[in-house]
């Protein structure tokens, strides 16, 4: 698969990435006290050395009190984290890699499996969860949830956007590639953009366009903070954690009303996650997330969901899945197509830190395991 169009180069901005092949970033509680350890820099460092274009990582916390719920999950913040970001990046770099860190602040849904301080209020647009839909969240967590909070006040959305600039730079200086921000999934970003979440009917809510300010000021501040070489990613979604059938978009239109404010603001990457890289999303169009994020703005678009995977995420959480190499041949006749640029796998990155020269010498690939995906310290 050598002549495959997955392993075109690609460049953007200062980066140059060898493929098209991204480690789609996945949350693994493994940095006790925010701190990414030398076995953090060993895994992502695994994924470079086995081919992987661009690493993108695990959610980040930026320096905000209410950010994420998890001790475990690493911080873009503080002397004893940057230091673990530095080595997990010279790792990466040693292993012939290039990497970004997810910027993320998880909004409405803080306090979601976790206990936190009740003294704490999460960051809300309007103060609510959102419209109760489907959702693996247990039904006492969506109870106590939809109970509504306090709406941010101009204040907390000036020091939300003042945190993920730090963040950002911060990543800089810790020789990050470029950064990426979760802008998706019901989390504070898309929370601002969701009607459910966003009642507001002052410069941050209202219509579509009024929506869009919020993560469109945090972008503006995150290119003025990284300078005009680093490459900004930004991933969004139609779904939520609030609610699996939700949209962020019911139109083309509306669509290219929230992305182009994006990429007008400093976005170079679009990264639209969704179940399955191939699923259509309009109706009377084949195509996906990511082709209709690349129709509407011509940006470099990454698409994500189900590489190689013949069952839905819950159903290979239970009991695993063969590999679908159907669903590979798809994957190149869209990239040939120029549908969209790049492609993040999740779940074969854990099966297979090499899975990007599994692809190159196509090699049968490996079966999605539950105990690999739970345990993913290698």
């Amino acid at each position: 698969m050598s002549d495959s169009p997955l392993f075109r180069p690609l460049a953007v901005r200062s980066l140059t990435l060898p493929n098209r092949i991204v480690m789609s970033p996945m949350t693994r509680s493994h940095s006790p006290g925010g701190v990414p350890g030398a076995d953090v820099a060993a895994y992502y460092r695994r994924r470079a050395e086995g081919g992987t274009g661009l690493v993108v990582t695990e959610g980040v916390a930026i320096d905000h009190p209410v950010a994420v719920d998890n001790p475990n999950v690493p911080r873009m913040h503080g002397d004893d984290a940057l230091a673990g970001w530095r080595r997990v990046v010279d790792e990466v770099h040693a292993g012939g890699g290039r990497i970004v860190p997810q910027l993320w602040h998880v909004g409405p849904l803080w306090g979601a499996m976790s206990r936190v301080d009740p003294m704490l209020v999460p960051m809300r647009p309007s103060g609510l969860w959102g419209e109760p839909g489907v959702t693996s969240y247990p039904d006492r967590y969506v109870e106590r949830a939809l109970v509504p909070t306090e709406a941010m006040t101009e204040q907390d959305i000036a020091d939300v956007v003042d945190a993920f600039a730090r963040g950002a730079r911060l990543a800089a200086d810790a020789g990050c590639d470029g950064v990426a921000l979760h802008g998706g999934h019901g989390y504070l970003l898309d929370a601002f953009l969701w009607e459910s979440t966003n009642r507001r009917d002052d410069d941050w809510g209202g219509d579509l366009e009024r929506r869009t300010r919020f993560p469109v000021a945090v972008v503006r501040a995150v290119r003025d903070a990284i300078g005009p070489d680093l490459p900004i990613v930004f991933r969004f979604s139609q779904h939520k954690q609030q609610d699996y059938q939700a949209r962020l978009a019911d139109t083309p239109d509306d669509l290219g009303t929230v992305l182009g404010a994006l990429v007008d603001a400093g976005v170079d990457v679009l990264d639209a996650s969704s179940r399955r890289f191939d699923l259509p999303v309009f109706d009377g169009s084949p195509l996906g997330l990511a082709g209709w994020a690349k129709k509407l703005t011509g940006a470099v678009t990454c698409a994500v969901g189900s590489v190689g995977i013949g069952k839905s995420l819950r159903e290979s959480r239970a009991t695993g899945a063969a590999p679908t190499l159907d669903n590979i041949g798809e994957l190149e006749s869209r990239l040939a197509a120029d549908e969209f640029d790049l492609i993040a796998i999740g779940r074969l990155h854990l099966a297979d830190p090499a899975i990007a020269s599994t692809l190159r010498a196509g090699a049968p690939l490996p079966v999605f395991d539950r105990a690999v995906h739970e345990a993913t310290l290698t």
